[in-house]
C-alpha cells in the first residue's frame, strides 16, 4: 500500500509516502521538503528487515528520552524535528510503552494543512496498541490519547505504525467518534484492555532488542 500527500504551500512543499511491510504489518513514512532537496528527509518507523539503513545511508536515529534506548538524538514533549522548512512537533504519548511519542506536523503557513499526526501504537485506526508489556499502562495510554491527540483539530490526519485490516489513514474526529476502545470512559477502557487475551506479539523477541538499540546494531555488526 502507498499513498502520497503534497501541501499547497508556495514556500515549501511536503513529499509524503506511506510504505507497508507485510510481515510485521508496519507502516513506514517518508517525509521530505521538496523545496529543499539538499536537506535531510525523515523516516518514521522504518523496518530494518527492508533495508539496513544505517549501513547503506548516513542516518541519524531519533527516539524518545523516556524510552531508555540508544540513539543519536533524544526528544521529548515540546521538541521539534526539522526537515527543510518543515518540522514535526513531539508529543509524549506513553501507555503502549514508556517511550511512545506522537509526531505532529507544525501549525503555520508553510506546514501541511490539514495537520498530520504519526501516532505510532498510541492510536491504531479503530483501535490502539496493547498495554500489557514493555511498561505499558492502560491509564497512561488513555490519558495520553485524550490530552495529546484528541485535542488536535478534528480534521488532523492520523497515520498509525501498524494496521491489520487494510486501513491507511483516519482523522482525529473519526477516532473520537468511532474508535471502539477510546470512545469509552477511562474505567471501561481499562476493562477492555485488561481482557483482550491477546497472544504473544509476533516477532516480539526480535523487535524489542532491536528497538532498544534503534538500529545501531547495524554499525556494530559491520565493525
Amino acid at each position: 500500500m502507498a499513498s502520497s500527500y503534497t501541501t499547497s504551500s508556495h514556500a515549501s512543499k511536503l513529499l509524503f509516502r506511506q510504505l507497508f511491510e507485510k510481515e510485521s504489518s508496519t507502516y513506514t513514512y517518508l517525509l521530505a521538503d521538496i523545496s529543499h532537496p539538499d536537506k535531510p528527509a525523515l523516516l518514521i518507523d522504518p523496518v530494518d528487515k527492508t533495508v539496513s539503513l544505517r549501513v547503506r545511508f548516513w542516518v541519524k536515529s531519533i527516539i524518545s528520552k523516556a524510552s531508555g534506548s540508544k540513539a543519536d538524538i533524544f526528544v521529548g514533549t515540546g521538541d521539534t524535528v526539522y526537515f527543510g522548512n518543515l518540522f514535526l512537533e513531539v508529543r509524549a504519548t506513553p501507555g503502549h510503552t514508556l517511550g511512545c511519542v506522537t509526531y505532529v506536523t507544525g501549525d503555520g503557513p508553510d506546514q501541511p494543512n490539514p495537520r498530520m499526526a504519526f501516532t505510532g501504537d498510541a492510536i491504531l485506526i479503530r483501535g490502539c496498541g496493547r498495554t500489557d508489556f514493555q511498561g505499558g499502562s492502560s491509564t497512561q495510554l488513555y490519558n495520553s490519547v485524550h490530552s495529546q491527540i484528541f485535542t488536535l483539530p478534528k480534521d488532523t490526519l492520523i497515520y498509525p505504525a501498524h494496521d491489520y485490516k487494510g486501513f491507511t489513514v483516519s482523522t482525529v474526529g473519526e477516532e473520537m467518534q468511532y474508535n471502539p476502545r477510546l470512545t469509552k470512559d477511562e474505567e471501561a477502557f481499562k476493562n477492555i484492555m485488561e481482557n483482550l487475551n491477546l497472544s504473544y506479539p509476533k516477532m516480539m523477541d526480535i523487535a524489542v532488542p532491536a528497538n532498544l538499540v534503534c538500529g545501531m546494531q547495524d554499525l556494530t555488526s559491520k565493525a
